[in-house]
């Protein structure tokens, strides 16, 4: 789900209507599988597979040969369910009401936690063959090579890996993991019943997770208080609801933390990936320490918007009045446009993507909302899923989203099947990447000062919504999860509470810079990613990682452009800190996050310049 906001541009040339929905504009997802029986049959040849792999067991330490085989037969296995996953994935996000979708991505469910079982014996097993032994194994034969890293992994979880029957009773409960969030999911896109709003121009709108995102945007300030009142007003209703499925979701996290013999629930998350929790710290330090800068950022907008003090509900609204659109062949030509300069091959393959419906383009009823990839399909290629609302705000997650595709792409293309999963810590790199570049490529054709204002606009709210507004959540969300970790109880209404009091101290409202109306605090039941535990803060540490890759590329730094491509290429073959470490940029240390908040500060001095010559 993104977070934008939406400027309109007064001097913009590009008006062209926008196209009704045609068979190109959804995705193929043949390329999965041609039919339902297809996919039945693939399911039964997992199944087949998971009989086949009980053989392995108690039998992994006997010879490389054996030790291979069994390997090979559990990526494979993977392989095949990942490829079932994302075609029920993308089938029940196609049309979230959908009972025979729903039953698809249920069973898949069923599948995957099968498998799960079917391999729970493989980690301790391997850690009982002990280090020695694999190690003579790799040497023995050359093509376990691949598993170097992966087993690496395993046989650093030794202190938190469980005897075969603790393993087999936590896959077991697997059953139940993601309750929370598929109770979220099927609640926010297909049951509430949202609100509609009859806005000052005449439109009916009918206020789901889509459309807020766009009509917060409302030149009308009263339309944009009617809107973010009625939306969240509806998930005030819910909120006893939200806090219990949330709650469910941080007690099944707090669960499994004690079980792995974690002290607590963040040192777990971080751990799959050996992320030191020092770069979690550094980001919430790092952000508290410049919320002066997001303060002024703020009396800017309040300035430029010709109000005495901003509230919350001004946010999002436009800086640059109009009534212009971005449609999506626009759109699709400024991001072909914003890439070129990662090279030929890439943007080749970009196209070959656009042209080959990789995308499920336009919003629908009971589509899911926001926007995702899904790239673990190894053997095909990565699918888009998009809301396109024909704005710039749709071309900014555009770019966002096809950074994920093609990174998947990249990955899957350079790497073999058990190191192409890249973890997301590097994964928004790529994607906030090409939100740089396609602002460079804005900025660099901006033919007067009120379209750079806006373009110079967009970037700081960029800023605004993937730094500052995603480290706020993270610092919630290390609130929250710490509380139940001390065995707290938490209702919707302490939630609520827990939120009310971040949001206001980062929008300054005891300052009097952002005035925060509390029915607006229950918002913390709108986003989705709390349900994907310590998820949300890799989006502020990427785009304060990804502004450095991008500045090095653009200005044409001495191998940058490979350095940042040999990234993606790596898909999962080490850890991801480490990756980026070597890219050249240490997300433990103060130095990136001051370069991006010297970067908001530097484009704020440059507005400030333009409206002083536009008086």
């Amino acid at each position: 789900m993104r977070f934008r906001l939406a400027l309109l541009l007064a001097t913009a040339a590009w008006i062209l209507p926008a196209p009704a929905e045609s068979p190109a504009d959804r995705w193929n997802l043949a390329d999965l599988y041609p039919s339902a029986a297809a996919w039945n049959a693939d399911a039964a040849r997992l199944d087949a597979q998971m009989a086949e792999f009980g053989g392995c067991k108690g039998r992994l330490g006997e010879a490389a040969a054996r030790f291979r085989q069994c390997l090979d037969l559990q990526a494979e296995m993977t392989k095949r369910y990942f490829r079932i996953a994302v075609y029920a994935g993308q089938q029940l996000a196609e049309d979230t009401g959908s009972a025979a979708y729903l039953e698809l991505s249920q069973r898949a469910e069923v599948l995957g936690n099968r498998l799960r079982e079917a391999a729970a014996f493989v980690n301790p097993e391997i850690l009982r063959v002990g280090r020695e032994r694999v190690a003579l194994f790799l040497g023995q034969d050359p093509s376990l090579s691949i598993y170097r890293y992966p087993l690496e992994q395993i046989l650093r979880s030794a202190p938190h890996t469980l005897n075969d029957e603790g393993e087999a009773l936590v896959a077991a409960f697997g059953l139940m993991n993601d309750a929370g969030g598929s109770t979220y999911s099927i609640l926010t896109n297909a049951d509430i019943p949202w609100p509609t709003l009859k806005l000052s121009t005449g439109e009916e709108v009918r206020l789901d997770a889509s459309a807020y995102t766009k009509y917060r945007e409302a030149a009308n300030r009263d339309d944009r208080k009617r809107v973010m009142a009625a939306f969240f007003g509806a998930f005030k209703t819910y909120e006893r609801t939200m806090g219990v499925t949330f709650y469910s979701q941080l007690k099944q996290d707090a669960v499994y933390s004690r079980v792995r013999k974690y002290p607590d629930s963040i040192t777990r998350a971080l751990d799959r990936n050996r992320l030191p929790v020092a770069v979690f710290d550094m980001l919430i330090a790092q952000t508290n320490a410049n919320l002066s800068t997001l303060h002024r950022y703020f009396r800017l907008r309040a300035r430029m918007l010709g109000v005495a003090r901003l509230r919350y509900y001004d946010i999002y609204s436009p800086l640059v009045q109009g009534d212009f659109k971005f449609p999506y062949a626009l759109g699709r030509q400024l991001l072909l446009e914003a890439v070129a300069p990662l090279g030929r091959d890439y943007v080749d393959a970009l196209r070959s993507g656009l042209d080959n419906r990789w995308m499920d383009l336009y919003p629908r009823p009971r589509k899911q909302s926001g926007a995702h990839v899904a790239g673990a399909a190894y053997d095909v290629h990565p699918y888009v899923l998009m809301n396109f609302n024909d704005d710039y705000e749709s071309v900014t997650t555009l770019a966002h989203e096809w950074g994920h595709a093609m990174h998947s792409y990249l990955a899957n293309r350079a790497q073999p099947f058990v190191t192409a999963r890249y973890a997301t810590f590097i994964a928004e790199i790529a994607s906030t990447f090409n939100e740089e570049l396609l602002l460079d490529r804005m900025l660099k054709t901006a033919n007067s000062r009120d379209e750079r204002l806006f373009y110079l606009g967009n970037a700081l709210e960029q800023l605004r919504g993937t730094f500052f507004r995603q480290a706020m959540f993270a610092e919630f969300e290390r609130n929250v999860h710490a509380r139940v970790d001390r065995g707290e109880a938490l209702t919707g209404e302490s939630l609520t509470n827990a939120y009310c009091d971040i949001l206001k101290r980062y929008h300054g409202a005891a300052q009097g810079v952002v005035a925060i109306d509390e029915p607006y605090c229950v918002e913390w039941a709108y986003i989705p990613h709390f349900y994907n535990g310590f998820y949300v803060y890799q989006y502020a540490t990427s785009i304060a990682a990804s502004s450095l890759f991008a500045q090095k590329v653009g200005g044409g730094e001495p191998g940058a452009l490979e350095r940042y491509l040999d990234l993606l290429r790596a898909g999962g073959s080490d850890y991801p800190y480490d990756l980026v470490r070597k890219a050249g940029v240490d997300l433990a240390t103060p130095a990136p996050y001051q370069a991006l908040v010297a970067r908001m500060n530097a484009i704020m001095d440059e507005i400030e310049a333009i409206l002083a010559q536009r008086k």
